[in-house]
């Protein structure tokens, strides 16, 4: 089997050319711009997502607890900053 080789392959590699100018997708003009059944159609999709993503945040007891961290801190910064505030007024 030493004796048996593996034939070469010469190959070149050939860059295809655009066969002319390419228009624009069926949703935006020729200059480029969207049309407006497009644009409503990427919002109203983002606000489906983000809807569902509060969604499913709300189901899930992890983002609960991170939730009530973040309101719990939340609240302890804005007390601190009323003890800092009738400090400074000298009503403390």
């Amino acid at each position: 089997m030493s004796g048996d080789r593996e034939p070469v392959i010469d190959a070149e590699i050939v860059e295809d050319e655009p066969a002319g100018p390419v228009a624009p997708p069926a949703d935006y003009s020729e200059d480029g711009v969207p049309s407006f059944e497009h644009v409503r159609d990427r919002i109203e999709g983002r606000v489906a997502t983000s809807l569902g993503a509060g969604e499913l945040a709300d189901a899930i007891p992890e983002a609960k607890a991170v939730e009530d961290q973040f309101e719990a801190r939340r609240q302890a910064g804005l007390d601190k900053l009323e003890e800092i505030r009738r400090s400074m007024r000298g009503d403390a």
